[in-house]
């Protein structure tokens, strides 16, 4: 299968090809007949597993076919949970419309919105929200939503996670009845179920994946320890990923900045992202991350949402989140579009009914590494007898096959480039 037998135009083909894409992924190749045909689609697909594609390939030839003149009025409306998440979708429309006579915008909070409403008073055909920011110029006065005829959310979960809901619901009321939705989540809880149903009219469903499970080429691994001894832990970690991108997960804003300072004192790069931080500081986090200026971005929740790192070898999760799907959106930030991956837990005590309800969730038990030198003290909980143990020895011989890899040597011999769009 390639992108030639999805029948899509030759400017996007043209477009694909310039970006090294020939191959499309399972959610692509099932997700882009749909929405060509004009269809409803709910998709529920991990992360990483070129979901932006999925729709918006087809909503670009579908805009380009109706061959209307130029208009203030946006086709298109795509919601998403975060305005990293909103700049990569907006790169995305930007790259494989590149042969196109359309125009995208893109809008989200965090800076001025002055400049979003300059480019709003020129035509736009496409455009990429924040729910947050969209409501407020909805609310000053701005017809952005009035003749919308495609909608797509995107990370529906994560919306809903994030609070979202009461600000995608106005939204919603003000959309034309007659539209086209494309619905996308990489879990499907029951209160995403539930807004789905009330706004789908006969779904195509497509699921790559059962919700909540993880890459299989993703190696997990529990380090049991107590909560001081984890910077130090990261710390000996790192030493195994001294040239990989590594992305560390910190519960709170506070403990990611706590960690990026103690991480930069011990001769390691690295800078802390998070909803604190200003948009130009995250922007330059970011691009200094992607371009290996630094190797460890740490990173809250939130703020980690759109960040999409060809070659991501490392994930760490220096806390456990309390929320078993956030653990599947984390790791699902390595081992994207068929690469490999490392996901790397710390447990402290009180983590122990965390770890119990992810290993749950993803009906798997995580291998725990043995042996290191900040493993939990006797009398504290090291893991259930069930879990497999796996010696610290075998997983640093593993690392290093993995590090021997190249992320593009893989895909060349697979046949294709990375696809997670």
């Amino acid at each position: 299968m390639s992108f030639h037998n999805l029948q899509l135009i030759d400017p996007l083909l043209k477009a694909l090809s310039n970006e090294g894409y020939t191959t499309p992924t399972p959610v692509q190749e099932k997700s882009i007949p749909v929405v060509l045909q004009k269809r409803d689609l709910l998709a529920c697909a991990q992360t990483g597993t070129g979901k932006t594609a999925s729709f918006a390939l087809p909503l670009l030839q579908l805009l380009y076919s109706q061959k209307q003149p130029p208009s203030r009025q946006p086709k298109v409306l795509v919601l998403v949970p975060t305005r990293e998440l909103a700049l990569q979708v907006s790169e995305s429309f930007a790259a494989y419309g590149k042969y196109l006579p359309l125009k995208q915008v893109v809008i989200f909070g965090g800076v001025s919105q002055h400049n979003q409403v300059r480019a709003l008073q020129q035509p736009v055909d496409v455009l990429i929200a924040t729910p947050g920011r969209l409501l407020d110029l909805i609310s000053q006065g701005y017809p952005l939503v009035k003749e919308i005829q495609y909608l797509v959310l995107d990370e529906a979960d994560r919306m809903l996670d994030m609070g979202f809901i009461h600000d995608v619901k106005k939204i919603l009321s003000r959309l034309p009845l007659q539209r086209q939705t494309i619905f996308f989540s990489a879990t499907m809880p029951p209160e995403v179920q539930k807004l789905s149903d009330s706004l789908l009219k006969q779904p195509v469903k497509i699921e790559i994946t059962p919700p909540a499970t993880t890459v299989d080429k993703i190696q997990q691994s529990i380090y049991h320890t107590d909560k001081p001894s984890k910077p130090a832990l990261l710390l000996h970690v790192l030493k195994d990923f001294a040239s990989t991108s590594t992305l560390v997960f910190a519960r709170t804003k506070y403990g990611a900045d706590k960690i990026a300072k103690s991480l930069n004192k011990s001769g390691i790069n690295a800078a802390a992202i998070h909803g604190n931080k200003s948009q130009n500081a995250r922007q330059t986090a970011l691009g200094n991350f992607k371009t290996g200026k630094i190797n460890v971005l740490v990173a809250t929740d939130i703020a980690a949402r759109g960040i999409d790192i060809d070659g991501m070898g490392c994930v760490i999760n220096y806390e456990l989140p309390n929320i078993p799907e956030t653990y599947v959106h984390r790791i699902g930030r390595t081992g994207r579009a068929g690469a490999s991956g490392i996901a790397i837990s710390f447990c402290d005590a009180e983590e122990q009914p965390y770890l119990k309800d992810i290993q749950k969730l993803i009906n798997k038990t995580i291998p725990v590494v043995r042996d290191h030198p900040f493993e939990a003290a006797p009398g504290q909980p090291v893991a259930a007898p069930s879990i497999p143990s796996v010696p610290a020895q075998k997983q640093q011989h593993n690392r290093k096959q993995w590090k021997g890899h190249s992320f593009h040597s893989r895909h060349k011999k697979s046949g294709h480039k990375n696809t997670a769009l």
